[in-house]
């Protein structure tokens, strides 16, 4: 991520955003963050999930992160309100810091399009 310093300070920003927004100050690592993104595609704001659901969440949120590059698109709804997607092209090997800047990407694309970043 040192490469792309623009990428690198909006996602410090982001961070420190959410942060202060949902953990009282405490720093919220990336897959928090991608949880969090989970319960918002889900739009059940105010309950608790279970461990199986938290991992359900979590794909969510990476299928939707991923739909903008393409490998990931939104199929339905199910009868519970819950969104399911369809894989479209299977994800490149990536080394685990790839992984890592290619999801902070998306994070950061997600919360300008949502206009939570500027």
């Amino acid at each position: 991520m040192s490469r792309d310093p623009l990428l690198k300070e909006r996602w410090e920003v982001l961070s420190e955003k959410l942060s202060q927004q949902f953990a009282d100050g405490a720093p919220l690592d990336l897959d928090a963050i991608i949880y969090l993104i989970g319960v918002q595609e889900l739009g059940q704001l105010h309950r608790s999930f279970k461990k199986d659901e938290k991992i359900n969440l979590m794909h969510i949120a990476i299928c939707r992160l991923l739909e903008p590059y393409g490998y990931y698109e939104f199929d339905y709804f199910d009868e519970q309100g819950w969104p399911h997607y369809r894989l479209v092209e299977s994800l490149p090997p990536l080394r685990p810091g790839e992984q890592s800047v290619l999801m902070k990407e998306a994070i950061v694309s997600y919360f300008t399009e949502k206009e939570y970043l500027p």
